[in-house]
């Protein structure tokens, strides 16, 4: 009896761990860490799509272009819609990177990396040059 239920376990954690082999997983509605913005995420053939929908927060004094680019030419487009990630590849295991994220609170571009912990949980490190030179936020899941 003991192994049938040793059997079962594993099953069951390789079924789990199958499900963030697959990098559909990652999509969906996501929380920014500062609590901030609202993001779709989604896949695009072999793509990641990451597009903020907007803010939790109703701030009617709140930017609804984006002000901080460092391009003046770019200043009049609308944050609602504006596509944040690009050039990512998927490493598998749920795991993302050779990308950049766009921080439109700073109007700064970052080398990223992504990995998506659990159903709810995807870590986003933004980074300069290397790795170790950055930040982590922790987005989380919003259930639709």
């Amino acid at each position: 009896m003991k192994s049938a239920t040793q059997i079962a376990v594993c099953f069951l954690l390789l079924l789990a761990a199958s499900a963030w082999a697959n990098p559909a997983a990652v999509e969906g509605t996501w929380l920014s860490g500062d609590g901030d913005g609202l993001v779709a995420v989604r896949m695009i053939g072999s793509e990641i799509s990451a597009t903020l929908l907007g803010s939790p927060n109703k701030d009617p004094g709140r930017a609804k272009t984006d002000v901080k680019n460092p391009a003046p030419a770019l200043r009049d487009r609308a944050l609602v819609g504006l596509e944040l990630f690009s050039g990512f590849h998927y490493d598998g295991d749920g795991e993302w990177s050779g990308g950049q994220i766009y921080d439109p609170n700073s109007g700064k571009t970052y080398s990223c990396k992504l990995r998506l912990l659990d159903r709810n949980t995807l870590k986003v490190r933004g980074f300069i040059g290397i790795s170790l030179i950055g930040r982590t936020e922790t987005w989380r899941r919003q259930l639709d």
